[in-house]
């Protein structure tokens, strides 16, 4: 049983926010082989309180006492207002949050506790080489971790990230490192054992609507979460992405944890601007050696293990079969 840690930025049942977290969560849970020990929230698909609250509610639906901790309410040095005004408005504005008229809103509960960073720091070094952290957000808890807790980036199993975009033509930047570039860096040239899952092979995922009956086809609390929260989420990507379903990035993520063959890897040089402009949170990557060095520092780019093929079916099947086994 691989233990594990989630850091993440839920947003299910909160219209325009996206939903892969919670399909994320709701896997590692239904999962034997996965022991989800912790969850710590952070800035970023929705604010760092809302996340907890959407993380508790589920805890306590399904009667369990995992600790839901929040953590940074902003990034290290990034101005959070322009993107907490395009991330929490833009469903209004587009009018479609009518697509979650009826789905049910998470309870306000309060987290368990309030230092995200030092719940990830101490529950890995206190268990050096047995915890694996899935940072699925913004990675501002995991930089400051790492601040706090220098032996970190030894004692920690595996960080498995979803973040970053190379080459999709319609990105320049993701939400998650572009709205904490330098946690990114910090994270990404920790020395830590990382295996980075970016956009480019999260939006080769597809969830439809028939998909989604079929995955949460038995009667459980937690597939009803999952049904629930994702049906509007589907509909707002196809109306908005124009999509036939909608991406679930997290939760490539964790099947990734469970079964590597859903995806191909390969080992790239991987690093992240931090400059002022258009390009501030852009992610690149090479392969070494280079062929044309000409301004290239010798030790450029952080070595990192790179998804970038997808199986699809398998995916879907992954979460299948861990829904399967849920007893009604």
């Amino acid at each position: 049983m691989k233990r594990i840690i989630i850091d993440c930025d839920p947003g299910n049942g909160i219209a325009g926010a996206n939903t892969d977290d919670g399909l994320a969560i709701a896997l590692a849970l239904a999962s034997p082989a996965l022991s989800l020990e912790l969850i710590t929230t952070v800035a970023g698909n929705t604010p760092c309180e809302v996340g907890a609250r959407v993380a508790k509610d589920l805890i306590v639906r399904l009667g369990l006492s995992i600790p839901v901790v929040q953590g940074a309410t902003q990034a290290l040095q990034e101005d959070p207002a322009p993107w907490r005004a395009t991330l929490d408005n833009r469903v209004n504005q587009l009018a479609l949050g009518k697509l979650w008229q009826g789905v049910r809103q998470p309870a306000d509960i309060p987290a368990d506790a309030f230092d995200a960073a030092d719940a990830i720091g101490k529950l890995i070094c206190d268990n050096p080489g047995e915890i694996t952290l899935v940072a699925i957000g913004p990675l501002t808890n995991v930089a400051l971790a790492m601040q706090r807790y220098p032996a970190m980036a030894d004692s920690v199993a595996e960080i498995v990230i979803m973040g970053g975009v190379f080459a999709l033509d319609d990105y320049i930047k993701d939400t998650n490192f572009g709205l904490d570039p330098e946690a990114a860096h910090q994270v990404l040239h920790s020395g830590a054992a990382v295996t980075l899952v970016p956009m480019d092979v999260t939006t080769q995922t597809l969830l439809t609507q028939e998909d989604l009956t079929r995955l949460t086809a038995v009667d459980h609390p937690l597939t009803d979460f999952v049904r629930e929260t994702l049906r509007p989420w589907i509909d707002y990507s196809m109306e908005t992405r124009q999509l036939a379903g909608c991406w679930i990035h997290d939760a490539m993520v964790v099947a990734w944890l469970l079964n590597q063959r859903v995806a191909s890897g390969t080992d790239y040089r991987v690093d992240i601007e931090l400059r002022p402009g258009a390009t501030r949170g852009k992610s690149w990557r090479f392969r070494h050696p280079l062929r044309l060095t000409v301004g290239v520092p010798e030790h450029c780019g952080a070595s990192i293990h790179v998804l970038h093929r997808v199986d699809n079916t398998v995916l879907l099947s992954i979460i299948e079969e861990a829904f399967k086994r849920l007893k009604p």
